[in-house]
């Protein structure tokens, strides 16, 4: 699956297209380079998913939990976003209880996770996100086999 975010003025409607993945998938690991809109994404997911709470990139906490109004689009009362660029081993992972946030149900959106790929769970969709010359991002969006 492959979603075109043609501005950021049209990256609600690119989240509204991907939404429908969390009927089945809790897990997303979004790849791609600094800048490349990882968290501008999530936040447009975020919003979509009924949380009003400022989100931002858990760069420096590591991992964000953020309230969900229930909702029929989400029926979810915690969303996690992880922001693993700046941990030096596995071990940190582990320290921060992620296990019991990986497996609680709930949607996990992670940055930076080819630095625990070891770690993921093997339902876990795969997100790539692509800078094209025209400033578009291409989302190719691999599902667990």
């Amino acid at each position: 699956m492959e979603i075109t975010i043609h501005s950021l003025e049209d990256i609600h409607r690119a989240a509204e297209e991907f939404l429908p993945l969390l009927k089945e998938h809790r897990i997303f690991a979004f790849y791609g380079g600094m800048g490349a809109g990882k968290t501008t994404f999530i936040n447009a997911l975020c919003q979509l998913l009924g949380v009003e709470d400022h989100t931002g990139s858990p760069s420096f906490a590591i991992v964000n939990e953020y309230s969900s109004l229930l909702t029929p689009q989400s029926p979810y009362s915690s969303i996690y976003h992880f922001d693993f660029y700046r941990i030096k081993s596995l071990a940190e992972v582990y320290d921060i209880g992620y296990e019991d946030y990986i497996y609680s149900g709930q949607p996990c959106f992670i940055e930076w996770p080819e630095l625990i790929e070891p770690l993921l769970p093997d339902d876990t969709v795969s997100v790539h996100i692509t800078v094209n010359d025209d400033q578009s991002r291409n989302l190719l969006i691999q599902l667990p086999s």
